[in-house]
């Protein structure tokens, strides 16, 4: 029974240790949300405006560019996965992946090839494991992504898009993340960023003008553009395509570290329940063992009083 009792000692003890490193790694994934928060926040006006920007550009001349033209039949997609570089998130990074896959069988059932971008050493792995082909990765920055981390990942994309598709280009640039919405909420999202859907993102840019304003609706201003519209586009869609990455990247960074606190408090709250239940299985076996000495006591002086009184005779 000794042995037993020390066997539950050393599992609570275990456990309230790694209740310590879970609790720790909840408070930091807390504070680093709201770091995350902020970031996200500082970026998306930017990233409304240059859509604007690019929108007035589109809508406000005749130039059919190659960035915000549909091809005619389609034959190559691209679509890059935002994945984390580290575990203990619970399902994050796996509801990114799965949402990859409904994109990456819905654009094979058009037809079209796809080019796997990945985010991430889980995305990696998750790929690697399966001997699929990667067509470009990086890792290292999903916790703290910055605007040079966002350029780096969209520098070879915009280079694919402006390809022919005959020269190992891509027709189409789609995007896989997880959005955040609250500290409770975090949903994976799957967004074409190229070519540019003028209708949907004209909506967008006048429902973001009328939230700015306070209006109704707001009409984009007409523009006279130099040197051509072309021109203005070849330089203002590279740098829509980084600010959409980077404002994605951020969010799943938020997103992340929501998911990571959500699980480790899940654990913390556990290992608590588990040591309740190993302090309870304890002390029935330090009382089973006190119970089994005294019987032992209590038999012990028994025979030997029947020992003596038989001496005795």
């Amino acid at each position: 029974m000794g042995a037993q009792l020390r066997v539950y000692k050393r599992r609570i003890k275990s456990v309230t240790a790694t209740k310590k490193i879970t609790k720790a790694m909840e408070m930091i994934a807390a504070s680093r949300i709201v770091k995350a928060q902020r970031q996200v926040a500082a970026s998306t006006p930017y990233a409304t405006e240059l859509t604007r920007a690019v929108t007035a550009v589109a809508t406000g001349s005749n130039t059919n560019h190659p960035l915000t033209t549909e091809a005619e039949n389609p034959v190559r997609a691209a679509v890059l996965l935002i994945t984390s570089d580290r575990g203990l998130a619970g399902g994050y990074s796996a509801n990114a992946i799965k949402a990859a896959e409904r994109l990456t069988e819905r654009l094979r059932g058009e037809g079209k090839e796809v080019d796997a971008y990945i985010v991430g050493r889980k995305g990696v792995s998750y790929y690697g494991f399966r001997e699929r082909t990667v067509t470009q990765s990086w890792t290292g920055f999903t916790d703290s992504p910055t605007y040079a981390d966002a350029k780096k990942v969209a520098d070879p994309l915009i280079a694919a898009v402006q390809k022919d598709s005959a020269e190992g280009g891509v027709d189409e640039l789609h995007i896989v993340f997880t959005e955040f919405i609250s500290m409770l909420t975090q949903t994976p999202v799957a967004n074409r960023l190229l070519p540019l859907s003028l209708d949907a993102a004209t909506s967008a840019a006048t429902a973001a003008g009328a939230e700015r304003s306070g209006t109704k609706g707001e009409i984009l201003p007409l523009f006279d553009f130099e040197p051509s519209a072309e021109d203005v586009l070849d330089a203002l869609l590279p740098r829509y395509v980084e600010s959409r990455i980077y404002n994605a990247l951020l969010q799943a960074a938020a997103s992340k570290h929501a998911a990571t606190r959500r699980a480790m408090k899940s654990a913390t709250d556990n290992a608590g329940e588990l040591i309740k239940s190993l302090t309870r299985l304890a002390n029935a076996a330090r009382q089973a063992e006190i119970t089994q000495e005294i019987s032992e006591i209590v038999g012990g002086s028994s025979a030997l009083a029947d020992a003596t009184a038989g001496s005795d005779k």
